[in-house]
């Protein structure tokens, strides 16, 4: 069955960054307005924060990911920060490079594991698992470390991705970006045996080709092992919301992307375009691009004369119970332009398309969830805010 795919072009470009669905028709509730939702400041003094996230069911931490290297355990109703979760050695940061992603296993509460998606000394984009200590829950074991997935990035610094996360079906899921350079140089991410430009599907106990309930499209049609999708510039920022997942990946100099690909198996051996096409819009060939097959986007957007052009940050769907008014509303930003838009996903269209003036920020690197599904912006000047009714 052929899979909805929603596109809002990116290119993110965080001061070095970057440049990162559930189908919901219904809602007893009445429409927001455009005021209806603000920002309430969590914290404000980290260093380049990239990422939030919070272990399954826990209710009162949050875990910040820093770009620098460091993870900060935060009290998730006062903001203070509680412990150093982490501070990774042997990384390269700064730019697009760093401490970029963070995962916690759905059973960390039994197993204790969690995963970390870097750029090493080398540059090479690496995923790691590592362990909570075991006499603190505040701390993770530094020397527990291990490596599951290198991919090495020696020519150009940019476009490595970042994002992971666990699928519906157990599987870690991690966004690659295209290897770096404009235009894709080397045509990475239409080469199913390379591993840049691409969502990989990983077996979180091995690092090979997960094959929880099927196996990766490519395996046995000679392609890498762990490529799940691929086409795609540089995916900073992804997320589930039940069996869909979506995209934002981030665009070259016209258009910026959203994609959304529904379930089971979301995004399954699909091609989302890229060097072929950006967006909607031909890129190389300059015509002539699409013999059909690609997986194109349903809404996008088009850089404007903001000195940054524009870079999307992808973000979430909304399934927290404090705001009933935006159940099932996917949220997403502009790194450059600063602002915060949303739509509804619905019969392969981008539906009740809005923007919060109330809730743009300036450099928003990331979106964070909560372990209460609660949302959160981050932005590279170093706040954490939470999304809250106006």
């Amino acid at each position: 069955m052929r899979q909805a795919i929603i596109s809002i072009p990116l290119c993110l470009c965080f001061a070095g960054l970057l440049a990162a669905c559930g189908s919901d028709s219904n809602t007893e509730n009445a429409a927001p307005t455009s005021s209806s939702l603000k920002l309430h400041t969590v914290a404000n003094n980290l260093s380049s924060p990239v990422f939030l996230t919070s272990p399954p069911g826990d209710q009162t931490r949050l875990f910040v990911v820093e770009q620098g290297g460091t993870i900060r355990v935060l009290d998730r109703a006062t903001g203070s920060v509680l412990s150093t979760f982490l501070t990774l050695t042997g990384i390269t940061s700064g730019g697009e490079r760093g401490l970029l992603g963070l995962a916690f296993d759905p059973n960390y509460n039994a197993n204790g594991r969690f995963y970390v998606n870097y750029t090493d000394a080398t540059g090479a984009i690496t995923i790691a698992r590592f362990l909570v200590s075991s006499t603190n829950p505040n701390v993770a074991d530094p020397n527990s470390r291990v490596i599951l997935v290198s991919i090495p990035h020696p020519t150009f610094a940019n476009h490595n991705g970042g994002m992971l996360a666990f699928g519906p079906d157990g599987c870690l899921y991690a966004a690659v970006g295209d290897g770096g350079g404009s235009g894709d140089p080397s045509n990475n991410a239409q080469n199913l045996a390379s591993r840049l430009g691409k969502v990989l599907r990983i077996d979180p106990n091995t690092g090979a080709g997960c094959t929880s309930g099927t196996i990766n499209p490519f395996v046995l049609s000679g392609g890498d092992q762990l490529v799940w999708s691929y086409g795609l510039r540089n995916p900073w920022r992804f997320s589930f919301d039940g069996a869909d997942l979506y995209i934002g990946d981030v665009g070259q100099d016209a258009r910026e992307e959203i994609n959304v690909s529904q379930g089971p198996n979301a995004g399954r051996g699909l091609n989302y375009g890229w060097r072929l096409m950006e967006g909607p819009l031909c890129f190389n060939p300059a015509t002539n691009c699409n013999s059909g097959g690609l997986a194109l986007p349903v809404l996008d957007y088009p850089h404007t004369n903001n000195p940054c052009a524009a870079s999307v940050t992808g973000g979430y769907v909304y399934r927290g119970t404090a705001i009933p008014v935006i159940q099932g509303t996917y949220f997403y930003a502009d790194f450059c332009a600063g602002f915060v838009r949303s739509f509804r996903f619905n019969n392969g269209s981008a539906l009740e398309q809005t923007e919060w003036p109330l809730l743009a920020s300036s450099s928003i690197t990331s979106f964070g969830q909560d372990g209460l599904g609660e949302l959160y912006i981050l932005t590279n000047g170093g706040t954490v805010s939470r999304i809250v009714p106006n």
